[in-house]
């Protein structure tokens, strides 16, 4: 299947509405088209080849770059600029780049000759570079490797088709139209990111970019600028209900909702929430199905605390006799790059997708994620799903941050460990005794481990591998 390229269609339909904005500078989609087709132009001086990687911030160059790449017929392989020098190398070498564009203040004395600067690439000559007329549904657009919380990332293929049914899915859901607009704080080499810009095309709606989450910054945003909704992780949606408390400042009457992605949200934040005026919609997803697929309407999310929702309209959801949860959807990927076997591994009979995620039902079909099968430790014969107890946890006064995994007991098998931020000693005794009437015994920790902060990847999910290499 192929649809016309999504920027020729919304140049051509309403080039006068605006497509982003980063606060600094505004450009219209017809603008845009413009910009566009001069960096195509220079990326044909540049002769990258039909791969482009990417190594880039939340920025009205990176949006263009992004853009021209997709337009010219190449795909975008997107670098997570947190990794070490030899993390990069080793997924430049893995996706066969010939060139990475790197924004200037990104630049490592590291960088080979592989590497190009957008001050240098910005200065080649430049005329009127051609657009593809279409994008083919079967096309591979985008190249992310997924976040490596298990330390071992891998190249996501997300083909155009991908992208476009994860975008119509969310639309259905949230009642998304050409007026809306999404504020994108998230980083754009992440799918949370990325995905808005691919629904900024596809609706014709406008993204306001911004480069860094500061509270204060975005609260003003929210205020003073007709942002309708904001994609969000947990510690954002803290945040900046805290700040809101603290200011008693109103949004923007546009503002509809919050995203929420990356985790479950506890009781008392959807409280304020609700309390606040911020409608909350929690979402479910990852980098292979492009974003989510399954979402939870705000107006459900106290009765339904903990729930990640329903599937989206495009989406279909079972569990397997395990619990592991298993999708049906035309937004999941085509596969893993250079591993030609490794999607069909993750295949079930029928077509359904293993996620590698273990949850549960209630009675009206709403989704429940317990955990990740490889997280999920087993001691003493019985099971426990780090997320569960962590919920508990952070109820506690004085814990900002809380992580639960796995250490090696001769007696149980597993035992919980619990690795928790705070701004003071707390007495383990009282934790100890506070889960105990919280939770099952086997699942309380014993052992308590004071950090100041917890190993992040760049979509703020912790990287529990990083915690069980400390305990070991």
């Amino acid at each position: 299947m192929e649809t016309q390229n999504w920027l020729l269609k919304q140049a051509a339909t309403q080039p006068q509405h605006l497509a982003v904005d980063d606060g600094q500078h505004r450009l219209t989609f017809g603008q845009l088209k413009q910009q566009v087709e001069q960096i195509i132009s220079q990326l044909e001086e540049l002769h990258p080849g039909e791969k482009v990687g990417l190594l880039a911030n939340n920025t009205l160059r990176s949006y263009e770059l992004a853009l021209a790449i997709l337009c010219s017929g190449r795909t975008i392989v997107w670098l997570n600029w947190r990794l070490a020098d030899e993390e990069l190398q080793r997924q430049l070498a893995d996706s066969k780049l010939a060139v990475c564009l790197v924004e200037d203040r990104l630049w490592r004395p590291s960088m080979d000759e592989r590497f190009e600067k957008y001050n240098s690439f910005f200065a080649l000559p430049h005329g009127n570079g051609k657009m593809v007329a279409t994008f083919n549904h079967d096309r591979v657009a985008s190249i992310m490797y997924t976040s490596g919380t298990t330390g071992k990332p891998k190249g996501v293929l997300q083909t155009f088709g991908n992208h476009f049914y994860s975008a119509v899915s969310s639309a259905f859901n949230l009642g998304l139209t050409s007026q809306d607009e999404w504020l994108c704080v998230a980083p754009i080499f992440h799918i949370s990111g990325f995905s808005i810009l691919m629904r900024g095309l596809i609706y014709g709606m406008t993204v306001r970019l911004v480069d860094k989450f500061r509270v204060m910054n975005i609260e003003r945003i929210l205020v003073n600028e007709p942002v309708t909704i904001m994609s969000v992780v947990p510690f954002m949606l803290k945040k900046l209900v805290a700040q809101q408390a603290m200011t008693g400042c109103s949004y923007h009457h546009a503002f509809r909702c919050m995203l929420l992605g990356g985790g479950t949200i506890d009781r008392p934040t959807l409280l304020k929430c609700q309390e606040q005026g911020i409608p909350v919609v929690q979402c479910y997803g990852m980098t292979e199905t492009c974003s989510q697929v399954i979402a939870l309407r705000s107006q459900d999310a106290l009765a339904k605390l903990g729930s990640v929702g329903q599937p989206l309209f495009t989406t279909q959801l079972k569990l397997a006799t395990n619990g592991e949860i298993m999708l049906k959807t035309p937004a999941l990927t085509t596969g893993y790059l250079n591993l030609p076997g490794k999607l069909s591994a993750k295949m079930a009979p029928g077509g359904w997708y293993k996620t590698g995620d273990v949850g549960h039902l209630d009675q009206d079909g709403y989704l429940y994620v317990d955990g990740r099968l490889d997280e999920m430790l087993i001691s003493g014969g019985e099971n426990i799903f780090p997320q569960e107890v962590e919920q508990v946890y952070l109820q506690y006064p004085g814990i900002k941050e809380v992580a639960i995994v796995g250490k090696t007991s001769s007696e149980w098998g597993q035992v919980p460990v619990a690795f928790i931020v705070s701004d003071r000693q707390l007495n383990n005794d009282q934790l100890i005794d506070y889960g105990y009437q919280h939770l099952a015994h086997y699942k309380v920790p014993r052992q308590y481990v004071y950090v100041d902060e917890l190993p992040k990847n760049a979509s703020g999910k912790i990287q529990r591998f990083l915690l069980r290499q400390q305990l070991s």
